[in-house]
């Protein structure tokens, strides 16, 4: 009231209420419609550019059961959007001179020395195979993960079981690849996975909710996991604890798929992508490095898992913008995860999106309905 007072008695113009753009009335519209078609239990979705977001929204709950309202500071489990996180970790490594993508991953963990092929024989593979899921590495079977601590352990099981394929001749997901590129950078740079992301990326970054093992007061803003049933939702637990506590460190940080993060969080990683490796005035990697994990380099080989898709190192590519990719660019890269979240990066256009839901029963997030509206929505 004194405000107004104060304007109207000498006569300044106070400044209009912005009004919303359509970039952002499309993104309220898009994360109401989930919520009224009770698609997911919660969603926030984000939109940027270089310089900075351009639009949030969140809508529905972070948890149905006690009626919490989701906000911006909720956490995800954000599965395979680790991925991209490890090229990144691998590519700044490679930038430090401790690694080359070509390197035979036998070079850096010498259990990887006896490693058989299909028929047998001794085999090969190199680091730039296994980021890309061209290894023909297999993955661990569920108990094996459940009893695994740490990334030396996974490695020394991997490399005992021979490939399913002559390495470079086939495109298949492989969670261990990335995991075993992890348990390289530990070896060459003599730190901790989790250290290494935390002192070279999340710290530098200001990523402060973005963590393998959630603390107490991140457990309390963990959105609840849910699927969707006839009769409604029906709350699960996050896959990634094995049955363990939230805040356990007794299993081992998952470079394929056990980060958890924020909207906000994985915005301000996006965005440094997008700036070619630089933000805020610090830069992390070479625009040189960002071509190289986000270029194809599975060729030929039919991957991903919907049409137009090529994969990188930790990416997954667009290369014909086709179905649910159609409103994206030809060139965006991003990721996926198992409950549905999405991050992908257009440089043609200029921007990033993101998108956080926790939804347990997605037949494929990747081709999901929820994705492709969101997407449009964002090409606002």
């Amino acid at each position: 009231m004194k405000k107004c007072l104060f304007a109207v008695i000498f006569g300044l113009a106070l400044p209009a209420a912005a009004e919303p753009t359509a970039l952002q009335e499309a993104l309220d519209s898009f994360a109401a419609k989930q919520i009224e078609s009770r698609e997911v239990a919660g969603v926030t979705a984000q939109v940027g550019d270089r310089e900075g977001v351009l639009a949030t929204a969140t809508a529905g709950f972070a948890d149905i059961g006690t009626g919490e309202k989701l906000t911006p500071d909720h956490m995800f489990w954000i599965a395979s959007m680790t991925k991209p996180v490890t090229g990144t970790a691998m590519m700044m490594a490679v930038e430090k001179g401790l690694v080359s993508i070509s390197d035979p991953v036998s070079k850096h963990l010498p259990e990887f020395r006896d490693l058989k092929g299909a028929d047998g024989k001794p085999a090969t593979i190199t680091i730039a195979e296994i980021l890309a899921h061209t290894s023909g590495l297999q993955d661990l079977s569920g108990p094996e993960n459940a009893a695994t601590t740490n990334l030396a352990e996974l490695t020394a099981l991997v490399a005992a079981k021979p490939l399913r394929f002559e390495p470079g001749t086939k495109w298949a997901y492989c969670q261990t690849g990335i995991s075993t590129a992890a348990r390289v950078i530990e070896v060459v740079s003599g730190k901790s996975f989790p250290d290494y992301l935390r002192e070279n990326l999340f710290v530098p970054l200001g990523m402060k909710d973005t963590t393998f093992n959630l603390h107490e007061a991140q457990v309390k803003r963990l959105v609840v996991s849910y699927a969707t049933t006839k009769d409604g939702f029906r709350a699960e637990p996050v896959k990634i604890f094995y049955g363990k506590s939230p805040t356990s460190t007794d299993r081992f940080p998952s470079a394929a798929g056990g980060l958890f993060s924020t909207a906000r969080d994985y915005g301000r990683y996006a965005r440094m992508i997008l700036n070619g490796g630089e933000l805020d005035g610090k830069r992390y990697l070479t625009p040189e490095s960002i071509a190289e994990m986000s270029r194809s380099h599975t060729g030929s080989l039919k991957a991903g898992f919907v049409p137009g898709s090529e994969y990188g190192l930790g990416w997954i590519r667009v290369a014909e913008p086709v179905g649910v990719t159609a409103p994206l660019s030809a060139g965006t890269f991003g990721h996926g995860g198992a409950y549905g979240t999405q991050a992908w990066i257009d440089p043609a256009k200029g921007r990033y999106m993101v998108m956080m839901v926790q939804r347990t029963n997605f037949n494929n997030g990747d081709a999901s309905g929820t994705r492709r509206q969101f997407q449009e929505a964002a090409a606002k």
